[in-house]
């Protein structure tokens, strides 16, 4: 039996039509290689950035609807929240922006300085 060879874009998270359990369960199938990646734009109409996300969990709770903001949690040791298409909840611990360290999510919040932050879907032109 023959399969496929696996694409790299096949590791891309697409919260605007997944779930928080299909991407929980892609971004396991995908750690090893290629990593599972998300573009994120940080602060209002920046360039949207490719992030290798690391290490995540599904939450119990729902939203009412998908959001494209991504926010911190109401406590300092949850991670970033990311609303998907049914309203579930993922939760990132780790990510790692193209070329540099991976942190974790309190870092990456400290670094912020107040700026928002948000999905994107697949730019046309990509910044790696």
């Amino acid at each position: 039996v023959q399969a496929a060879m696996i694409d790299s874009a096949e590791a891309e998270l697409r919260p605007w039509e997944e779930t928080a359990t299909v991407m929980h369960n892609r971004l396991r199938g995908f750690s090893m290689w290629p990593g599972a990646f998300l573009y994120l734009e940080v602060g209002e109409g920046s360039e949207p950035t490719k992030f290798k996300i690391l290490e995540t969990r599904v939450l119990e709770e729902k939203e009412d609807g998908p959001t494209d903001a991504v926010e911190p949690g109401p406590s300092r040791k949850d991670g970033l929240r990311l609303v998907c298409v049914d309203g579930s909840i993922l939760e990132i611990n780790r990510l790692q922006p193209a070329t540099k360290k991976p942190v974790d999510a309190l870092s990456f919040v400290n670094g912020l300085q107040g700026r928002t932050v948000r999905y994107v879907k697949t730019p046309e032109t990509v910044t790696a």
